[in-house]
């Protein structure tokens, strides 16, 4: 499972970090990549990766840490959420979670790609999100 999410120089960076942590857990490393806007501003690209055991944990909880709402829009759009790959690609607002808040965001989100294990699918990884989704 990875998350990552784009810090304008003007965000508080640590207020983030502390937001994600709150998703991961407080032991997770990030990974920094310095990048460059448009515009010439300061842009850090930061990303999360987390594997086997710990992923599918962190999944766990943060699936049933959704709202209901996010929960049951991302369950019935899971056939555009899903690459050929059985990725699963979601995405929260940065700002919300910074106040507390697990919700769905669009521009200037936090992505997620999520990749179930082969032998944890039974068939299909759209069935497995699926029954994260609408587990709880």
């Amino acid at each position: 499972m990875d998350l990552s999410y784009l810090l304008h120089a003007t965000e508080d960076a640590e207020k983030v970090a502390t937001a994600v942590r709150g998703l991961v857990g407080d032991g997770t490393s990030f990974e920094t990549e310095d990048m460059v806007g448009h515009f010439g501003n300061s842009i850090k690209k930061v990303s999360v990766h987390l594997h086997g055991e710990e992923a599918t944990r962190v999944f766990t909880l943060l699936t049933e840490r959704m709202p209901r709402a996010f929960r049951e829009s991302a369950a019935k759009d899971i056939d555009n959420l899903i690459d050929e790959h059985s990725s699963l690609y979601l995405r929260f607002d940065k700002q919300r979670l910074v106040q507390g808040e697990i919700a769905a965001g669009y521009d200037e989100a936090i992505r997620l790609k999520a990749k179930p294990r082969a032998y944890l699918m039974h068939g299909h990884a759209r069935d497995l999100f699926l029954g994260q989704l609408k587990a709880k």
